[in-house]
């Protein structure tokens, strides 16, 4: 493969193996929104940031009434745009600003040359190069970039409620229009402070609109968006920043702030700040709060930045996603505007979720943003069908998000599985201290479903018993989780276990698996209600291609996708970027997996993960590991040890709660484990006396579970020789777990060392 100027010159294959999905159809759903009227008056969050005085909002409809009489655009709406908006600055818009600003001219052109022509590379390393985006017979539609999507967004949901945050106890929201309008003030700023052509700004908060109107303001400004974790630290922020060229630094917080103050002078194109939940503790040059930040975008012409968007291309950088650096530096993902639009549409579409005309689809953001899940689910496809994006607090990882899911009642929600696992633990400890009715009730509501969800899972036809378990006890505790209206629950980033799934299932909540990465844009496969198949990860995308290589008699292979979420390339990183994407253009995700026959996939490993014996066997440990979590329900990670080694052994902790501040593990174990410890004769209610004690019955209790697990292996080299329980539950703070809560083995192999050495030691001679 070629590697002169940073770009691989492959083409991609002329019929490669693929394995598509089809269309499902859509069924009408009711309309559901947040909030008792459209007509809800607005916060001085607006007043801040919107420029234009009292008359802007009649000269707003005026115009868009003024453009539906003249054919300009055909107006999807059920009635005029109404909500009030007097604004901070009190200057009203001039009729030439108003014009640009608001009168939504013909989006920009797109010319095919840019994006098809042959003589550009389907990859590049460079944030200002273009790629040939893959679009074929298969994937035929027509590429476009992130304003037009939320252009052709305005007409049809302009009057909707966008976004939804808290103010003082009361939940506020922004339009579609009103968020648009901040979207390309925003873009006016970055202007402004001096962003530069695929230069970054990056955002280091919790989600909020800020965040959302300065990503989009971003892409529209010409700019690359780009997320840090708030869990970073300053050297991790400093090697993103500077890896990334960010001109501009947008914080929350006085913390994250302080963060970027220590490492300022390592960032030689950082040129402006701006903090938007917090002031600064005092005034510092070229850190703005951010309604000075807006303000500044009255400086900048409407023109100037219609001839910014008027130039952007689909195959041009938008996004880039930093892997979570499991092993070494992070990786920058760049993502295109195609990557970005198309997934939004496509991949949304693959899990059912509904354009606002046939339902407003209501989600609650939460997880970080800087990751491809969220940041696709919440950001990206909100615009694409007009969702409404309502924002949980800062804390909702500590406990605020059930209370957040309560207000809200979205109808689709996503978590990574740690989440799902944390809500049912919660629902664990309240039934193990409710009486003893209500537990056996919800035992016996729970044990029905589940056997008829599992038995009959494609049937619509409920005996009985379970339509009566369903209205009497897990409808009630559907609506205290704040599902009552959810139709879809969706998992991603992580395996989950099957016992989590099997429990949600009691509760007649599906939970819908996809499958991708950082490099395929979020999701290329999708379960929905319609593509469902238990502990798989659903079918390939519409329009996207999947292969498998090197398979094993097993037909177990390294899954290879290729479409148009493929990513463009890794950032200053031209190796890795040849390493991923072969001269056909495929990805080779470094996953293992198998598709059934009717092309569901199913995940067993990691590729680098898989455990070579001294003796040669290959063994993939998520199974083996996954086993032994459902035999054991006090066990909360366990992970197989044994490359290079003679024989397998386990590392594993204990299911512990969770300090309600921090989220790192504590000492007390949970309800759940409490009464496995009961079962088996303990009365531990601790880690540390099951560990510094070494709990009798508990070590006992677990040594029988691993024989059982061991009994069921495939082989004796399948089988767990030697195990140890560590006196702490992995987590992020202690490094072994990622923001994503992904394992980091290296990490726990290198942590625990001694301990897994000690399985070795009496083998050495």
């Amino acid at each position: 493969m070629p590697r002169n100027s940073g770009a691989g010159y492959g083409c991609p294959h002329r019929d490669p193996s693929m394995l598509d999905s089809r269309e499902t159809p859509q069924e009408s759903r009711q309309d559901t929104s947040v909030g008792t009227s459209q007509e809800k008056s607005k916060t001085r969050f607006l007043n801040r940031l919107l420029p234009g005085g009292p008359g802007f909002v009649h000269k707003l409809s005026f115009v868009r009434n003024l453009q539906y009489r003249q054919g300009v655009r055909r107006c999807v709406r059920s009635r005029a745009f109404h909500q009030p908006s007097s604004l901070t600055d009190g200057q009203p818009l001039s009729k030439e600003s108003l014009n640009h600003a608001l009168e939504f001219s013909v989006p920009e052109k797109v010319h095919k040359a840019h994006w098809d022509a042959p003589e550009e590379a389907l990859w590049t390393t460079r944030a200002d190069g273009h790629v040939r985006l893959r679009v074929d017979p298969s994937c035929p539609q027509f590429p476009y970039t992130v304003h037009r999507m939320f252009y052709e967004a305005l007409d049809k949901y302009g009057d909707l409620n966008a976004l939804g945050f808290k103010h003082q106890d009361k939940w506020e929201h922004i339009s579609y229009s009103q968020y648009y309008l901040l979207a390309r003030r925003a873009a006016k700023g970055f202007l402004k402070l001096g962003l530069e052509r695929a230069h970054s700004v990056a955002i280091l908060g919790f989600n909020s609109p800020e965040w959302f109107f300065s990503a989009v303001g971003t892409v529209f400004a010409g700019g690359i968006i780009t997320g840090i974790y708030t869990t970073s630290s300053p050297e991790a922020c400093q090697y993103i920043a500077h890896d990334c060229r960010a001109n501009v630094i947008v914080v929350d917080t006085q913390k994250q702030l302080e963060k970027i103050l220590k490492i300022w002078k390592q960032l030689p194109h950082l040129k402006a700040v701006v903090i938007y939940k917090e002031p600064p503790p005092n005034k510092m040059t070229n850190v703005y709060t951010m309604e000075e930040f807006m303000e500044l975008g009255n400086e900048v012409p409407e023109e100037a930045l219609d001839a910014i968007i008027d130039t952007q291309q689909p195959n041009q950088c938008c996004v880039l996603v930093y892997t979570s650096g499991t092993t070494g530096n992070p990786k920058g993902v760049m993502l295109s505007q195609d990557n970005i639009t198309w997934t939004a549409r496509y991949g949304s579409q693959a899990g059912d979720i509904q354009p606002a005309e046939v339902q407003q689809e209501v989600v609650v953001s939460y997880l970080p943003l800087s990751h491809i899940a969220a940041q696709i689910y919440d950001l990206w496809t909100g615009i694409q069908w007009g969702a409404q994006v309502c924002f949980a607090e800062p804390d909702a990882l500590k406990g605020s998000l059930v209370n957040t899911l309560r207000e809200v009642e979205p109808t689709s929600h996503m978590g990574v599985p740690r989440v799902w696992e944390k809500i049912m633990e919660r629902i664990q400890e309240a039934a193990a201290q409710s009486g003893f009715i209500r537990r056996k009730m919800l035992l016996w509501a729970m044990s029905v479903t589940l056997e008829q969800n599992l038995t009959c899972a494609g049937s619509n036809l409920k005996p009985f018993t379970t339509r009566l378990a369903d209205y009497l006890v897990l409808a009630k505790v559907r609506q205290a989780l704040g599902f009552a209206k959810c139709q879809k629950n969706f998992y991603g980033a992580a395996p989950m276990t099957a016992e989590t799934q099997h429990f949600f299932l009691g509760l007649n909540i599906r939970l819908y698996a996809g499958y991708g990465l950082s490099e395929t844009s979020g999701p290329h496969f999708m379960s929905s209600p319609y593509n469902y198949r238990l502990y798989s990860s659903g079918k390939v995308v519409p329009g996207c291609r999947v292969k498998l290589v090197n398979q094993d008699a097993e037909g177990i292979g390294e899954i290879c996708l290729w479409g148009r979420t493929i990513f463009m390339g890794y950032l200053n990183m031209e190796d890795k970027t040849c390493e991923a994407i072969d001269e056909e253009g495929w990805l080779h995700t470094g996953d293992a997996g198998r598709l059934d026959a009717d092309g569901f996939l199913y995940i067993t490993g990691r590729l680098k993960e898989l455990i070579i014996t001294a003796g040669g066997e290959n063994v993939p440990p998520l199974p083996i590991e996954e086993a032994v979590k459902m035999e054991l329900p006090i066990i909360s990670n366990a992970m197989l040890i044994g490359d290079q080694r003679k024989f397998l052994s386990m590392l594993l902790t204990l299911k512990c709660t969770l300090d309600p501040d921090t989220s790192d593990p504590t000492d007390n174990l949970t309800e759940q484990a409490v009464e496995f410890c009961q079962r088996v004769g303990s009365r531990a209610t601790t880690v540390s006396e099951i560990v510094g004690k070494k709990d009798e019955a508990v070590y006992q209790a677990i040594e029988e579970g691993i024989r059982r697990v061991n009994i069921n292996a495939a082989a004796r080299p399948y089988h767990i020789q030697k195990w140890a329980i560590l006196e702490r539950d992995f987590s992020i703070s202690g490094g072994e777990l990622g923001p994503t809560m992904k394992l980091k083995r290296l990490t726990v192999l290198e942590k625990y060392k001694d301990i897994i050495d000690s399985f070795y030691q009496e083998q050495k001679m």
